[in-house]
């Protein structure tokens, strides 16, 4: 019972769409800026990069603040932490502050990740991300990459992340949290996903 609690508040600090609520402070509808994502990003294009900031942190805490207080009190061990963690990023794709639509859930995620591994695994995505757009910007010749080739590192990121897990050994526990990161990533990005790969297939056959 104690963990459905925790994942219904996991969940619930997830939903709070701090860089959504921060763009109409400063009279910016993010869903009409870019993609229309709610999302620190799209906050620090339309508001500037305090705002940006501000968002991406408030956007990580809402992540961490929950999954810290469990793993240090032990309120759920083992596969307990599982739905919490799962349900921090749940509640950024599906909010229901937004009529149960949401964001991208980057900054969330390293969030649930840095409270799950001590910052190790998130420093880890972070290093494979910055590996991932260094050679994306060595094949474009240093040309800015497009929203499909961003969200395909983030989810492939994620997928080269479960190397790292493996290698250091981290529980069966851990690596179903990064299942559930790896699905609900690649869901957050599916059209990006979509038209990539489009775009690929087009490519292959000119």
């Amino acid at each position: 019972m104690i963990i459905i609690l925790w994942a219904v508040l996991s969940f619930l600090s997830g939903s709070l769409m701090f860089s959504y609520w921060l763009g109409r402070m400063a009279n910016h509808n993010l869903k009409d800026i870019g993609d229309g994502n709610p999302g620190a990003l799209n906050l620090w294009k339309a508001a500037g990069y305090s705002y940006g900031l501000a968002g991406i942190a408030l956007d990580f805490l809402k992540g961490y603040v929950p999954l810290i207080w469990i793993v240090k009190f032990g309120s759920a061990a083992g596969f307990g932490i599982v739905l919490p963690a799962a349900a921090a990023i749940l509640g950024h794709a599906f909010s229901p502050f937004l009529g149960w639509r949401g964001g991208k859930a980057i900054a969330v995620t390293f969030g649930v990740w840095s409270a799950l591994t001590g910052f190790a695994a998130s420093l880890a995505y972070a290093v494979i991300l910055a590996v991932l757009l260094a050679g994306s910007r060595l094949f474009t010749k240093g040309r800015p990459t497009s929203s499909e080739a961003d969200g395909f590192q983030v989810v492939l990121g994620m997928l080269l992340l479960s190397v790292y897990l493996f290698a250091r050994g981290y529980s069966g526990a851990i690596l179903l949290c990064w299942l559930a990161s790896f699905l609900l990533l690649a869901y957050t990005h599916r059209r990006e996903l979509q038209r990539f790969f489009v775009q690929y297939s087009h490519s292959r056959e000119r």
